[in-house]
């Protein structure tokens, strides 16, 4: 322990020997650095943060949903420090003052695109920071420039928000009308040409459509008709069949006759009666057909056991339900006859088209192609109209109800205090690396110098015995003058510290007079 408090007091006695040399070196290493540090212009910082309202209920419904919002959004801020707006911070703030050709304008520019920096905190929050150092402005000139810049940037921050999107619908919309007005006159020059071709092959191409779409259609009907005409036949067979079961004349009994031939005058009545039931559309299972059908078959017992020769008590009248069954089957006749009709008219078409898909391949062909060229262009032409109103639509609603709504929660700051170089600091960085540099240069010398501090040292460097040693013996004349000298030393070190002191002064003073 010992050793190492001899080892720092050699150490100390060999830095104060040389404190002038110390003293020299921190005075020159101060100063140097004092005066780059008061060459480095300050830095005045302003800051502002905008937040981004976006209305939902009605652009969803119209398709502008938050994604694409958010993707706008991400586009004005990447867009927001392009080369344009940058002039335009640059024409509206005092930095044009500086301006008078377009490489100086350029190269402001660029100053800008280094010192604005936009971040966007939040999904609706924007940041924007803008410094100013211009060696040709005051401090306060720096500092208002600085908060100039972010009062222009919000500015044109809301401009490219809100006209923004209203020229790109305006010009989308012209866009979409020149196309619009392309597409339909191609789509009238392919109507006219489909007509023009209909009416040059009009024995060819009998009907609207290509002649695979007509014979299918013919197919489908075909079908139909063939479906219907099974109905009507197997309705016309029903109806014959009771047509033969029922007699054309009943036996009508004579008044006051001996009663013969009554239960077949009652027969054929309920027959009549049965058939007029049937053809007013009434099912076997109908209670009343049923009913009707037991009476037919117990009268029809009673008839037979009667005797045959009833013609003295009786004569024969015409059965009214034969005559309406009669006109029932004629009708249904009549309607199996223009089925019919119609099922040949079908085959005779479908023959025809398809001799003439044999015999003229090449113009069913090329029809085909112009219905398709034209369906085409009629499905572009309503696509595109039905694009160009929903994006007016779109435009309408942004534009029109407000859609984004920009409030600014922080104003541009006005900057106070430089946020760059931190001023204070680096003197007191530069004043004791002065001091630290002196004190080890004069370490330094002191090593490189073959002087022993101790005996010990002496004894221990040369290996001799060391007997003893003498110490300095000064007159009152060498002390005076090493008073003085001290006094000089403390002086110029309480210079040094002064001249800090007045440094740090000033920088306040600076400070408070841009506040």
């Amino acid at each position: 322990m010992n050793g190492l408090y001899d080892e720092f007091r050699i150490a100390v006695h060999s830095v104060w020997n040389r404190r002038w040399i110390a003293l020299g070196i921190a005075w020159g290493f101060c100063l140097l650095g004092w005066l780059v540090v008061a060459l480095v212009p300050n830095s005045y910082e302003s800051k502002a943060r905008v937040f981004v309202e976006m209305q939902s209920i009605l652009s969803d419904k119209v398709g502008v949903d938050s994604r694409e919002r958010k993707k706008n959004m991400e586009r004005v801020q990447e867009t927001l420090a392009s080369t344009i707006n940058l002039e335009k911070v640059v024409r509206g703030t005092d930095l044009n003052l500086s301006v008078a050709s377009d490489r100086e304008l350029a190269g402001k520019v660029e100053m800008l695109r280094k010192n604005i920096v936009i971040k966007s905190e939040k999904d609706n929050l924007f940041e924007i920071t803008a410094n100013s150092s211009s060696s040709n402005l005051s401090d306060a000139q720096n500092a208002i420039l600085a908060r100039e810049i972010v009062q222009k940037m919000i500015d044109i921050f809301v401009e490219e928000n809100l006209s923004g999107d209203r020229d790109e619908t305006t010009q989308t919309i012209k866009f979409l009308d020149g196309q619009l007005a392309n597409r339909e006159k191609k789509l009238q020059e392919a109507e006219q040409k489909r007509v023009q071709f209909e009416m040059e092959n009009l024995g060819l191409l009998p009907g609207v459509g290509s002649i695979s779409q007509r014979m299918e259609a013919s197919r489908q009907e075909l079908r139909q008709v063939e479906a219907q005409l099974s109905q009507a036949s197997g309705s016309l067979a029903a109806l014959n069949g009771q047509l033969a079961g029922t007699p054309s004349t009943i036996a009508t009994p004579v008044f006051g006759g001996a009663g013969g031939g009554g239960a077949r005058a009652k027969l054929a009545q309920a027959q009549s009666n049965l058939a007029s039931a049937r053809a007013r559309g009434w099912t076997d299972g109908h209670p009343d057909i049923t009913a009707m059908k037991n009476e037919i078959a117990a009268l029809r017992v009673q008839a037979a056991k009667e005797p045959a020769g009833g013609g003295a008590s009786s004569y024969r009248t015409p059965n009214p339900a034969y005559s309406s069954l009669q006109s029932m089957r004629a009708e249904r006749q009549a309607s199996v006859a223009a089925l019919q009709a119609r099922k040949a008219a079908l085959q005779a078409d479908m023959t025809q088209l398809a001799s003439q898909q044999t015999l003229e391949p090449g113009v069913a062909a090329e029809m085909s192609r112009i219905n398709r060229d034209h369906e085409v262009l009629k499905d572009q032409y309503n696509k595109l109209l039905a694009d160009r109103e929903q994006i007016e639509l779109r435009g309408q609603v942004e534009t029109q109800t407000d859609s984004v709504k920009f409030k600014v929660i922080d104003p541009p700051s006005s900057p106070r205090s430089p946020a760059a170089p931190n001023r204070p600091l680096l003197l007191a960085m530069v004043l004791f690396a002065g001091i630290g540099g002196g004190i080890g240069s004069a370490f330094a010398l002191g090593q490189l110098q073959t002087s022993y501090p101790t005996a010990a040292k002496l004894e221990k460097a040369s290996g001799l015995p060391v007997v003893g040693s003498v110490s300095q013996v000064l007159t009152k004349a060498q002390r005076e003058i090493r008073k003085k000298k001290m006094r000089f030393f403390y002086g110029a070190v309480g210079s040094l510290v002064g001249i800090f002191s007045l440094l740090m002064v000033v920088e306040f003073v600076q400070r408070g007079m841009v506040a």
